[in-house]
């Protein structure tokens, strides 16, 4: 399965993104992904073992839990195959970072300083 197959189900980029904050157990995963998308338990399971079979997350035995980890090795191919594409939007947010830094100086100078307005209390 091609990563952007994978990544393109909105339960599989919801579990990557909860794993994104750290290791879960599988159920503690079940329980946000039951909640927000009303499907059963084997569901999650399935999403979950896709998200595992393609190099998306690991699993490793805690006693009677399963616990789930972003695995980069997916992630990284993803970005790879992207960075072609980089050079349509790389300008693009370069501008937006110059004109944000721009915005932020043009206040800072409009600001009143305290050194302009002696009877001002700190």
């Amino acid at each position: 399965m091609h990563a952007f197959d994978v990544l393109g189900d909105p339960v599989r980029r919801r579990l990557l993104e909860l794993l994104a904050d750290g290791e879960r157990s599988s159920g503690a995963l079940t329980d946000v992904i039951r909640a927000e998308f009303g499907i059963s338990q084997p569901a999650v399971s399935q999403h979950l073992r896709v998200l595992r079979d393609n190099g998306f997350a690991t699993v490793r035995p805690d006693g009677t839990r399963r616990l789930y980890a972003v695995d980069d090795t997916a992630l990284r191919a993803a970005d790879a195959w992207l960075d072609r594409f980089r050079r349509f939007w790389t300008p693009h947010l370069s501008a937006l970072a110059t004109e944000v830094a721009r915005g932020k100086r043009q206040r800072r100078l409009a600001a009143p300083h305290d050194d302009d307005n002696p009877g001002a209390t700190p």
